[in-house]
């Protein structure tokens, strides 16, 4: 698609970009491919078990018995399934239909959705309030400081939920600081929920400020009620389906009855999936677990169950410079609070991961409040925080290298 100007001259769209926003877009996408690249080599790009999963899917079968005694799978009547959302699998058909893609097609998915979400920081940054120089520091927090980048690089299937939500999210928060089309916010909540299904309760807030906003006119209330709720009951529908058509019951995720290997978190499990005993241990994983010791150079070092959000994405902590007074702010605090809710409660915090992955799942409303609250910087400390993130991630991306090889 081609622009033309009041001169009659045709010109593509992104040369309407000012330079330092192509030179982040450029920096976003070598960053990524590079990391992506370099993981690739290490791991040899052959294929997972999500693939295998999508070969089997392209025969009309979700199940396969090589997933036999392999974490996070569940045995119905000798039949094996892979406890994961739909919105995973769904990438991979394409690959899984070629032979010679599916080693590295899972690498491919991970970027396709990283990437547009690291370019949409920008202009996320500025629809809420960022100006000049701060929107840059922002999206470089976004793209190179938070844990986007270290989940979009290592084509594995549990962080694709991760990068395929931080999308959808960052498309909602865009399109609520625009247009507000109740189609559009439901829909992006729906594929958020198909991808992390915790962050449906973001949904509450939304809906209701969507309701209040239109509360004049009970008939444009209810298109606007129904418009928003039907992509969000239609992807509940999906997911209750796949459930169904796997484990019999469409409450039945997997996650309650899948195959652990390590005994803490079967007897976390027991206590229950969400269980407000799961909160402390949360807690700690995600504001208090340190650097460990570890047998190497330089004998200190991120252990593989997470890290304190703080040592990893300091800058987040800029998020409260917005305050609580301002209307969008409460409702973006809401959000944030509503999808940490199950986080914390949840009865595992991952493994093999960089800080605190879960995170990710309410990060885009924090990156929401660090532009609200950008025009109360002080400059310099705010700066120096972003830049601790990115070399921080830095480090993670290196080590996630190793990690995942």
């Amino acid at each position: 698609m081609t622009v033309t100007t009041s001169t009659g001259r045709t010109t593509l769209p992104w040369s309407r970009l000012a330079r330092p926003d192509l030179t982040f877009v450029v920096a976003v996408l070598v960053a990524y491919v590079t990391a992506t690249a370099a993981a690739v080599v290490f791991d040899h790009a052959s294929p997972d078990r999500m693939m295998l999963i999508a070969e089997r899917a392209l025969g009309g079968h979700l199940d396969y018995d090589g997933l036999r005694n392999s974490v996070d799978t569940v045995n119905v009547n000798g039949h094996y399934y892979l406890a994961v959302g739909p919105l995973q699998l769904l990438p991979y058909l394409p690959f899984a239909a070629v032979p010679a893609l599916q080693g590295i097609g899972r690498y491919i998915v991970g970027l396709a959705f990283g990437v547009p979400a690291a370019w949409l920081s920008l202009p996320l940054a500025r629809a809420y309030g960022a100006k000049a120089a701060d929107a840059y520091w922002i999206a470089i927090f976004t793209a190179f400081g938070s844990l986007l980048w270290y989940i979009s690089v290592f084509g594995d299937m549990y962080f694709l939920a991760h990068a395929e939500s931080f999308l959808a999210l960052t498309i909602l928060l865009l399109e609520w600081s625009g247009r507000r089309r109740p189609i559009v916010l439901g829909a992006a909540l729906a594929v958020s929920f198909l991808a992390r299904p915790t962050t449906v309760l973001a949904a509450v807030p939304f809906g209701l400020a969507l309701l209040w906003q239109s509360r004049m006119a009970l008939t444009a209330a209810a298109r606007s009620a129904i418009a928003f709720g039907l992509p969000v009951a239609a992807a509940i529908g999906v997911y209750g389906w796949y459930n169904w058509v796997r484990f019999g019951s469409p409450l039945e995720s997997g996650y309650a009855i899948s195959l652990l290997r390590e005994s803490t978190l079967e007897s976390r499990r027991a206590v229950g999936v969400f269980s407000i005993a799961h909160v402390p241990e949360n807690l700690r994983l995600a504001l208090l677990a340190p650097l460990e010791r570890i047998g190497k150079f330089p004998y200190i070092g991120p252990s593989k169950f997470g890290m304190s959000m703080l040592l990893v994405s300091p800058a987040l902590l800029t998020s409260i410079r917005a305050g609580f007074r301002d209307g969008t702010a409460r409702l973006l605090w809401l959000a944030a609070a509503l999808v940490a809710v199950p986080v914390f409660l949840y009865y595992g915090g991952g493994y093999v991961q960089y800080g605190f992955r879960y995170s990710l799942d309410f990060t885009p409303f924090l990156v929401a409040l660090m532009a609200m609250g950008s025009q109360r910087w002080i400059g310099r400390p705010e700066r120096i925080l972003i830049l601790a993130g990115v070399a921080s991630v830095l480090i993670g991306v290196i080590i996630g290298i190793d990690w995942h090889s």
